[in-house]
């Protein structure tokens, strides 16, 4: 996908590099009527929206059907903004049961939209509190995953030169000519990293942590006259113009820093052929936005119960745990571990730049605007 969501790209960066793609569990009759004449109940299709990017093990989603007589069918429909804007035209009439893929940077959208029904999910007393940011419960967290600017160890190695680790380094001299990002209007990462900048910078005058400066306008003039590139989405970021990535090695990339995914370096090792002892990308992890990604019961559903079950099992252990080796995101839930391979080679990023939803909401299309306006053109 071109223009891939949250922190959830790394799965196309997983594909890139030749892992199979998701999936869906099939079986069953659309309206859940079928039966198979062994006299066991039919079983009941629960329709699952969501993005390119979503993947699950198919013993994972099995488990889940056995649990609760619904087989799951997953309408992958491009990226999560896409998606989320053809459950919006479709409102009352969904195309599925469960969207999964909203994200905090458009979740606003969403509520204001009103295209889910509140549910609060059974498990979610395990789910730390701090992902849960719909008091009404008409979305749940799922997981979460942070977008920073990633570097080309090589690159840097050879020239002698530290990589950066913070946002006011991208903007020194040494980095001229070297980062590419996505576009804040068309990519998900490339809004997420233009959030980090405010959350960092705020508006001018004083930003959300204290400090006094000429906000992030100011500092995208900074990055503009330092030699920044802007490209349509992360793909083309990453797997062509980033000179660190298995894709764009092979497209000979020459931007030896990119926006995408703390979780990146783990998908690097994974796929490769044979696995490195070390990853080849590394993490500034001074340059991070958190992203949640949410699921939420579809207003009109037509398998209610089938849908609500679904969101349970999604803040389960099971399916939480089996998350950041085939969406390369973390978990939510307090009790869930993460594989080694996972904590090994991704970054640990303590303090993740933030912005309140509320603020995103009021916000969001005047700060995309304007960075338009003076970064590309």
């Amino acid at each position: 996908m071109s223009t891939t969501t949250r922190r959830l790209a790394a799965t196309a960066l997983a594909t890139a590099l030749g892992a199979s793609a998701l999936t869906a569990c099939g079986g069953g009759s659309g309206d859940g009527s079928a039966a198979d004449g062994s006299g066991k109940p039919a079983q009941k299709t629960v329709t699952l929206v969501t993005h390119d990017s979503f993947a699950v093990t198919d013993a994972v989603l099995k488990e889940f059907e056995q649990q609760t007589g619904h087989t799951v069918k997953v309408l992958n429909s491009g990226d999560a903004g896409t998606a989320l804007n053809q459950e919006i035209l479709t409102k009352g009439s969904p195309r599925g049961d469960v969207f999964f893929g909203v994200d905090n940077t458009l979740l606003s959208r969403a509520l204001d939209n009103g295209i889910f029904t509140p549910y609060e999910a059974k498990g979610l007393d395990a789910v730390k509190p701090e992902f849960v940011l719909d008091a009404q419960h008409r979305v749940t967290p799922v997981d979460s995953g942070d977008i920073c600017v990633n570097y080309d160890k090589a690159y840097f190695a050879d020239r002698k030169l530290a990589p950066p680790q913070t946002l006011d380094d991208l903007a020194k001299p040494e980095y001229k000519d070297l980062l590419v990002v996505e576009n804040a209007a068309t990519s998900s990462p490339g809004l997420s990293f233009l959030l980090a900048t405010v959350g960092k910078y705020g508006d001018g005058g004083t930003s959300q942590g204290g400090a006094s400066g000429g906000g992030w306008k100011d500092y995208w003039a900074k990055l503009k006259a330092n030699g920044v590139e802007v490209v349509d989405g992360w793909e083309q970021a990453y797997n062509e113009r980033f000179s660190g990535s298995a894709g764009g090695k092979k497209a000979k990339g020459d931007r030896p820093l990119v926006v995408s995914y703390a979780s990146s370096p783990p998908v690097e090792v994974l796929y490769a052929e044979p696995q490195p002892a070390e990853a080849p990308t590394g993490v500034a992890t001074g340059t991070c936005f958190r992203q949640t990604e949410f699921a939420g019961l579809l207003k009109g559903a037509k398998n209610e119960a089938g849908g609500k079950a679904l969101i349970d099992f999604m803040i389960g252990k099971k399916f939480q745990e089996d998350m950041p080796l085939k969406m390369f995101v973390n978990p939510v839930v307090k009790d869930a571990q993460l594989p080694e391979l996972f904590t090994k080679h991704g970054a640990v990023v303590e303090k993740p730049e933030t912005v309140a939803p509320d603020a995103i909401a009021k916000n969001r299309e005047q700060w995309v605007k304007t960075w338009t306006s003076l970064v590309v053109k």
